[in-house]
């Protein structure tokens, strides 16, 4: 199964199970989304429970967040990642707020969708990489899947759960990425992190397509006689630490890759973790690799600017040459 047919099973399998499980979002009903990620949703549980909305995110959050305050289980479609800006009145002051200002009376159990990243030749506002606007917002978690298993692992798990989640999907991974995956409904624990590759001597930590670069320059590494780990976080908040400091901890050198740029990335917040707590294990400072702090250019610039394996090998080499 590829990653956006593993997206659209996690969601028919959770609405399946709890009727309390909508669907809202621009398009997401009749056309079945425009990368049909919702495709069939609509024929199977009919217009109540698959909703097709006017073009308007911040109403599609806000009327997310009374649905969820009132007992339902909305799981709403922002487009792209770059119309999210117009979401944040509500994701800061409403999703993130509700369970700290009732005192836990109520909770926002509501998911929050949108596409991720860039390199599918997309124009302007709809290849941002946004994770650290939301990741800097206490009280929602984050989740970035590389892979169908847990793309459709931390759908079922992100609907499931009390509190508000942020689900990036990476486009270009939709059709890209396929492997096998679990028939029935499972979770993919939030939270936890996933070894994508084992290795001894250098660290790529990443998240989302990102991932699959990592594991690209591990194997030109590999070549050189380098052995290589790829952490792939899955979620970005809560991140799993455990996981970040063990693989920090067991190769001394680490390379951060991301899509985002560098300035104030969550990168920045996984390199000062490292640093704080596993500062006498490293043999090198932890290195950034993003994409450079100017806006995402336009498609004939697009693979210049996200990083690719070759300058994630060079981040590695300038890391074990310290």
């Amino acid at each position: 199964m590829n990653l956006v047919g593993a997206v659209n099973e996690g969601l028919r399998q959770a609405m399946a199970e709890d009727p309390r499980v909508l669907v809202l979002g621009e398009d997401v009903g009749v056309n079945g989304g425009v990368f049909r990620a919702t495709e069939g949703l609509y024929k199977e549980f009919g217009p109540d429970r698959v909703v097709d909305t006017p073009l308007a995110e911040l109403g599609i959050v806000g009327a997310s967040v009374g649905l969820a305050i009132n007992g339902m289980r909305p799981v709403c479609e922002i487009q792209f990642d770059g119309f999210l800006p117009t979401v944040m009145d509500q994701v800061i002051c409403h999703m993130g707020r509700m369970r700290n200002r009732t005192r836990g009376r109520y909770s926002i159990p509501m998911v929050l969708r949108a596409p991720h990243g860039g390199l599918v030749h997309a124009p302007e506002h709809h290849s941002e990489s946004p994770e650290a606007y939301f990741c800097h917002t206490p009280g929602i978690k984050v989740v970035c899947p590389s892979t169908p298993e847990d793309a459709k692992g931390l759908m079922i798990a992100a609907v499931r759960d009390p509190d508000p989640v942020v689900y990036f999907e990476p486009k270009a991974l939709y059709r890209a990425a396929k492997g096998a995956v679990p028939s029935g409904p499972y979770e993919t624990p939030i939270g936890k992190a996933r070894l994508a590759r084992e290795g001894s001597e250098l660290s790529f930590v990443s998240w989302g397509a990102m991932v699959y670069t990592c594991l690209r320059a591990a194997e030109l590494l590999a070549e050189r006689g380098v052995s290589a780990e790829v952490l792939d976080l899955r979620t970005l908040t809560p991140v799993d630490i455990e996981a970040l400091l063990g693989t920090a901890e067991k190769t001394g050198r680490v390379v951060i890759a991301h899509e985002a740029p560098n300035a104030g990335s969550w990168a920045a917040e996984l390199s000062s973790l490292i640093h704080e707590r596993a500062m006498l294990k490293l043999k090198a400072p932890v290195r950034r690799v993003g994409s450079w702090d100017i806006r995402m250019p336009l498609f004939r610039l697009e693979k210049y600017y996200i990083p690719d394996a070759r300058r994630l090998v060079r981040a590695a080499e300038e890391s074990l040459a310290f």
